[in-house]
C-alpha cells in the first residue's frame, strides 16, 4: 500500500513539472525575432535593415503630388538604375540626346505641320523633321550658300538672305519666288504671317525707314524713321502682334542702364522698360504677354544676365525680374506657355563674355528649365552636356530641341 503511494506522489510531481515548463513556455518564455524580408519575400540580411538606396527589387520612393520626374522618366515611376561593381548604391541613367539630323543645319525651328524645319547647308535644300523622325523635302529647288532664314509662323513660306544682301521670298507649295529689295533686312513676319516687317536702309539716314510690307514686298507702310540709329532698333514681330519693334533710343540713363522702347504699328504710345546692361537679346514668351531678354554690365562681371518683364499693352514695363542665369536669351525657348523657359547655361563662363559671345563657345552647358514666376530653376541632366546654339521645345511638351554650336545637327531630349 505504501509503494502504491509513492509511486502515485512520483507520478504526480513529473506531470506537475511538465504543465509547469508548458505554461511557461507558453506564457513567460522570450519571443523569437521573425527574421525580415524583402519585397520580393526573400529573407534580408540578419545585420538590420538595408539603407535607402539598398536592397529589394522594386523601387520603394514614389513620386510625391506636384513634384516633378526625373526628366526622361515616365511619372509615377521611378528612373532606371545601373549597379556599379564593388558598389552597395545603385547610380541613375541620365538621359542621352538624340542626335536626328547630323548634317549642318541654319535656321532650325519649331514646325507646325511636324517636328521641326530646317535648311540642309550641306545640299542647300528646306526639309521638314516628321514626328516619326523621318524627313520630308520641302522643295526640290536647291538654294546655295544662304546666310540666314526668316520662316513664316503660320504658312509654309519664307524669306532667304544671302551673304551679297540679296532677299528672295519663297512660297513652298506654291512655288512662288519673289525678289525683294537689296536694301531690306532683319525681316521679320507677323504672327498671322500676312505681312512681313524690315529695317529699309537707304543710302542716306533720312531714307532709313522701319516699314511692313505684305510677304511679296507689296503694300509698303512707313512705320518710324530710322535716321543714324538703325542699329539701335530690333525688329521682332510680338506673337500678339501689337509689336513690331524695340528701340534702344530712349533717355539716356547712365553706362549701364537703358531705356527700351516698343514700337507699333500705328505710332502707338507705348509704355517702356528699363534695361540694366547693354549687349541686349530678347525672346518673346508665346502669347507675346512677356519679354525674356538678357543684358549684362559691371554689375555681372560682364557677363549676360536673363531677365523678363511684362511686354503688352499698359502692363508693359511691370513685373521686371531678374532670373540670376548667366546666359543670353537667343540660347533659350520658352514652353507651352509664358510661364517656362529652357536656357543652355554655360558651365564654365569667364568675365567679359558679355563683350565677346563666342567665349561661351568654348565651354559646355547645363540646360535648365527656368519658372520665370518664382525664378525657381531646375537643371535637366543629360548624359553628353551640349553647347547650346539654339532651342525649342515641341508643340506636346514633351521632347526639347536643340542645335549645337560645335556638333552639326539636331538634337532632342525627351522630358
Amino acid at each position: 500500500m505504501d509503494k502504491r503511494r509513492l509511486l502515485f506522489a512520483i507520478g504526480f510531481l513529473i506531470v506537475t513539472i511538465i504543465l509547469g515548463i508548458l505554461l511557461w513556455m507558453v506564457f513567460f518564455a522570450p519571443k523569437p525575432t521573425p527574421r525580415p524580408v524583402g519585397p520580393d519575400g526573400q529573407p534580408l540580411p540578419t545585420d538590420g535593415f538595408p539603407e535607402a538606396g539598398q536592397g529589394g527589387t522594386r523601387g520603394s520612393v514614389t513620386d510625391q503630388p506636384g513634384s516633378l520626374p526625373t526628366p526622361g522618366q515616365t511619372p509615377g515611376t521611378t528612373p532606371p538604375t545601373t549597379q556599379q561593381p564593388g558598389s552597395s548604391e545603385p547610380s541613375f541613367v541620365l538621359p542621352a540626346s538624340v542626335q536626328l539630323i547630323d548634317v549642318p543645319v541654319l535656321a532650325a525651328t519649331k514646325d507646325t505641320l511636324g517636328a521641326a524645319k530646317f535648311y540642309n547647308k550641306q545640299d542647300g535644300k528646306f526639309y521638314r523633321l516628321l514626328p516619326d523622325g523621318s524627313l520630308e523635302l520641302l522643295s526640290e529647288q536647291t538654294f546655295f550658300n544662304v546666310a540666314n532664314v526668316v520662316w513664316s509662323p503660320e504658312k509654309n513660306e519664307t524669306i532667304i538672305e544671302y551673304p551679297d544682301g540679296s532677299n528672295i521670298y519663297y512660297n513652298f507649295d506654291s512655288k512662288e519666288q519673289v525678289t525683294l529689295p537689296k536694301h531690306w533686312e532683319n525681316f521679320s513676319f507677323s504672327p498671322q504671317s500676312d505681312k512681313i516687317a524690315a529695317k529699309s536702309l537707304g543710302f542716306s539716314p533720312e531714307n532709313r525707314w522701319l516699314i511692313t510690307s505684305d510677304p511679296t514686298g507689296n503694300n509698303i507702310s512707313l512705320i518710324e524713321p530710322l535716321g543714324e540709329n538703325a542699329d539701335q532698333v530690333i525688329i521682332d514681330w510680338s506673337p500678339n502682334k501689337q509689336i513690331v519693334g524695340m528701340a534702344l533710343t530712349g533717355e539716356p540713363l547712365g553706362a549701364y542702364r537703358q531705356e527700351l522702347l516698343f514700337i507699333g504699328q500705328n505710332k502707338e504710345n507705348f509704355k517702356s522698360t528699363i534695361v540694366e546692361g547693354r549687349g541686349l537679346t530678347t525672346a518673346w514668351s508665346p502669347t507675346g504677354e512677356k519679354l525674356l531678354y538678357s543684358a549684362f554690365s559691371n554689375q555681372t562681371n560682364f557677363n549676360p544676365t536673363l531677365w523678363v518683364v511684362n511686354a503688352s499693352g499698359d502692363q508693359i514695363g511691370t513685373g521686371r525680374k531678374l532670373l540670376e542665369v548667366n546666359t543670353w536669351a537667343n540660347k533659350c525657348g520658352f514652353g507651352t506657355d509664358d510661364r517656362y523657359v529652357y536656357c543652355g547655361v554655360p558651365q564654365n563662363l569667364p568675365a567679359g563674355a558679355g563683350f565677346q559671345p563666342g567665349l561661351g563657345n568654348t565651354t559646355q552647358d547645363s540646360i535648365m528649365k527656368i519658372d520665370t514666376q518664382t525664378g525657381l530653376k531646375t537643371e535637366i541632366p543629360v548624359e553628353t552636356p551640349p553647347t547650346v546654339q539654339s532651342m525649342f521645345l515641341s508643340d506636346d511638351g514633351k521632347t526639347l530641341f536643340y542645335t549645337d554650336v560645335n556638333v552639326p545637327g539636331i538634337f532632342s531630349i525627351p522630358l
